[in-house]
């Protein structure tokens, strides 16, 4: 090797010996230590339990397909026992002594609890905050109108913030704006109480009124009312299509009465 060979080679591994840990990785931004492919997928399994001949102690508490306590056993016999059932290793509580392991079906395991998962964010119940704005001088009409509105979001099992706006003059009479939120919060007391005041801030003022359900249980109730209704729109188009009563023909009309007729004569005789 050259001069110049054995210079270029110092300058790229004078780090090793400088950090006394290797092996490092010299790049122009400074040195790194090298992660291996090994490295990488233990860390993206990290949250994984250990199955099967990845779990490495001598010895392990062994829990049953069905929950029964088979005891303390070797790994050995533990692995031997889920080979023969055709079913999975599981370490199910790594930290206790020994470690807690379950026969399963571990495929069929995750493939369940994602599925729950799913449902569980399907059905998370979010409570959110709607606004509701008025105008101090609101009409008869617009008012019963987002009244309405807010009807609807509380049975809904979401909190709704009720402003009322100034205009011009209007800020020097604030508590006009305070009078129409409590009228508001008092006509509503069936759907919902007043969790915050009201608060002046600029140019308008606001009210928090909470729902008396929860989320869950709001959409619960309004999941059954729709299939109530639906059910009684069933019943109704059913009924629709239901034939009627077949008419009687006039003949035979005629012919039932004359034996009607008949019947009563020989019976007078």
């Amino acid at each position: 090797m050259s001069g110049a060979s054995r210079a270029r080679a110092s300058a790229l591994w004078w780090p090793l010996l400088a950090f006394g840990q290797g092996p490092f990785l010299v790049s122009g931004e400074g040195t790194r230590p090298a992660v291996g492919r090994r490295q990488q997928r233990e860390g993206a399994a990290i949250n994984e339990p250990r199955i099967n001949e990845r779990i490495r102690v001598p010895e392990v508490r062994l829990v049953g397909p069905k929950g029964e306590q088979v005891g303390i056993v070797r790994i050995e016999d533990a692995l031997r026992l889920a080979q023969d059932a055709e079913l999975d290793l599981v370490e199910v509580a790594p930290n206790s002594r020994p470690p807690v392991v379950k026969l399963m079906d571990y495929g069929k395991f995750k493939y369940e609890a994602a599925v729950k998962a799913r449902e569980a964010r399907r059905n998370q119940a979010n409570t959110e905050i709607k606004e509701m704005r008025f105008r101090l001088k609101i009409d008869g009409h617009d008012y019963e109108t987002k009244k309405g509105h807010v009807i609807r979001f509380l049975k809904g099992g979401d909190k709704v913030k009720v402003t009322i706006m100034f205009r011009g003059r209007e800020q020097s009479r604030p508590e006009m704006g305070r009078r129409l939120l409590m009228k508001l919060a008092e006509e509503l007391q069936e759907y919902g109480v007043v969790e915050n005041a009201p608060s002046h801030e600029g140019r308008n003022m606001s009210l928090v009124l909470g729902p008396l359900k929860k989320k869950a249980e709001a959409k619960e109730e309004q999941r059954k009312v729709r299939e109530e209704r639906k059910a009684a729109e069933a019943a109704a188009r059913d009924e629709r299509k239901a034939p009627r009563g077949a008419e009687v023909a006039p003949e035979v009309a005629e012919g039932t009465e004359e034996v009607a007729t008949e019947v009563e004569e020989s019976a007078a005789e």
